[in-house]
């Protein structure tokens, strides 16, 4: 494998699909830059992996893991902690429709799915513009409703900056930036969290304050209010609030 080419959190993702289908002992020689070393040490440790070698090199890291099992121990690597409450699980409000801080949940969201951690979304009021369609199914609403439904960013590419957007510009000129460095945008970040197993609810009262439809949205798991996500939250190892 070979993810020199890709940004946070590319590496993980693609280390994730390919053990996947892995059987235990397989082994995976890795290509990735030198600056990935605390991020695969730290995968290694959260997933139970193992690191058979590793070696630095002027284009990057070069390394051989193994998927767990067969009795394989580590040559390199901190050893995994296990969490307090059994699985590793995360719960993530967000409340945010600012391109940057979307950006931040989902990468965040994918990085932990893809270390093994059961992880949850729970959208709601300016967050619920992120799940937005685009172009979105024709819906009859009440006047607040529509108003809403104009002011409120339609869906994961049209979002802004939340510090120097300078009338889009700043989104702009940061999503082109983005491309250059192999940056996934956020629609593809969404995709990968659905596809790592990511738990997407929709807040049942904030839809219903700001007129939004279930049939406007993207697949989500569950529209639901506050005591689905007590539950996730009871059940995770962090909270988030972004």
């Amino acid at each position: 494998m070979d993810v020199r080419a890709l940004a946070c959190p590319g590496p993980v993702i693609s280390l994730k699909k390919q053990f996947d289908r892995l059987g235990g002992g397989d082994r995976v020689k890795l290509l990735a830059p030198s600056s990935f070393e605390p991020d695969l040490r730290q995968w290694i440790a959260s997933t139970g992996n193992v690191l058979v070698n590793l070696a630095k090199g002027p284009d990057g890291l070069e390394a051989i893991l193994a998927k767990k099992g067969a009795n394989l121990e580590a040559a390199a690597g901190p050893t995994a902690p296990i969490p307090a409450g059994g699985q590793h699980a995360a719960a993530i409000v967000l409340f945010s429709n600012d391109f940057d801080k979307a950006m931040a949940a989902l990468i965040i969201a994918c990085g932990m799915a893809a270390a093994g951690a059961k992880v949850g979304i729970f959208f709601t009021f300016w967050g619920l513009s992120v799940l937005r369609r685009n172009p979105a199914p024709p819906v009859k609403k009440s006047l607040l409703g529509r108003m809403f439904g104009m002011m409120l960013p339609k869906g994961a590419t049209k979002l802004s900056l939340s510090k120097m957007n300078m009338g889009g510009m700043g989104t702009a000129m940061m999503k082109n930036v983005m491309s250059q460095q192999n940056v996934t945008t956020l629609p593809d970040l969404l995709r990968q969290a659905r596809e790592l197993g990511v738990r997407f609810v929709a807040c049942e009262m904030a839809m219903d304050v700001m007129g939004v439809t279930r049939e406007e949205l993207i697949d989500v798991d569950e529209v639901a209010g506050v005591a689905s996500f007590v539950a996730m939250a009871k059940d995770s190892n962090n909270t988030l609030f972004i």
